[in-house]
């Protein structure tokens, strides 16, 4: 499911503000960046931006297109399509953050620990990660989901399970590096504590290739949240998700061809915006190394 970065590579690893001022020079990542600020705006705004509740039914107007009402068209309910796409950007926001946020809270501790400690602790931790990792991610996403139940929670904490991994070896692939740098053998001698080493030293010399994954795991997530909502186990209705949007337009493609569109549409473009913000940071890491 995920994808992963190069953890480890030769040359210094660039701080991650001069890696931002960086990046914001290329211009397919200033409007990857703008996307993703618009739909923040749009989930947070949703209220207010909203033409309609997106609860609302009128079983009398299934299925309609676009109109000056409806500017999307209905669903098969009668909802407002338009209201659901802006309600669900919410959803698309949330489900990555807590993913992500999950997979952070396993993977940089445990590959910090691996790699300033070594030994026992990295072969240990080292082994639970590739046996993570040769899972299949949606399968053992499903498999946390049949046991816990279905729900945006349940399923997006599986998913951060799954991703933990791929953090974990950026993580301490990274922290390899930065612990053969001369100034931590520096702080050492003049008895810094580890925590103070971490904190100090370590993790603003990790924090590029540990945004550049973040980020694309953003995109990765957001597909497995609309993927498990597509199959009913991740969001439940009355609350709009693109995916559960997207298994409704499905099951009325012959009656509502386009129904399909705006919800895809927004995934598509949302996730390449994550993986553009993404691959631009790796290439600005990669050219600062190679210099």
């Amino acid at each position: 499911m995920s994808k992963n970065v190069d953890a480890v590579a030769p040359g210094p690893i660039p701080p991650a503000r001069s890696m931002l001022r960086r990046a914001s020079r290329r211009t397919s990542f200033v409007i990857a960046a703008a996307f993703i600020g618009v739909l923040i705006v749009a989930a947070v705004g949703a209220p207010l931006l909203a033409p309609h509740d997106p609860g609302t039914q009128n079983l009398a107007n299934q299925l309609q297109g676009p109109s000056g009402t409806h500017p999307l068209g209905t669903d098969d309910l009668g909802r407002d399509v338009a209201s659901r796409l802006i309600f669900a950007a919410r959803l698309a926001l949330l489900a990555p953050l807590i993913s992500v946020g999950v997979a952070v809270l396993i993977g940089v501790p445990s590959g910090l620990l691996a790699g300033l400690r070594r030994g026992w602790l990295d072969a240990v931790t080292g082994r639970i990660a590739d046996s993570l990792l040769s899972l299949p991610g949606l399968a053992f996403a499903l498999a946390i989901v049949a046991v816990l139940g279905p729900g945006l929670t349940n399923a997006m904490v599986a998913m951060g399970i799954v991703f933990a991994p791929s953090l974990y070896r950026v993580v301490r692939g990274a922290t390899l590096t930065v612990a053969e740098e001369t100034y931590i053998e520096s702080a050492r001698s003049i008895g810094a504590s580890n925590s103070r080493i971490v904190v100090s030293h370590v993790m603003p010399n990790i924090a590029a290739p540990l945004l550049v994954q973040v980020t694309i795991l953003m995109g990765v997530a957001l597909l497995a949240e609309a993927s498990l909502s597509f199959l009913g186990l991740g969001v439940q209705a009355p609350d709009a998700s693109w995916g559960s949007m997207l298994r409704t337009a499905y099951e009325n493609q012959y009656s509502a061809p386009y129904s399909v569109l705006p919800a895809g549409i927004a995934l598509v473009l949302t996730v390449l915006a994550f993986n553009t913000v993404g691959d631009t940071i790796r290439d600005v890491v990669a050219s600062r190394r190679d210099k």
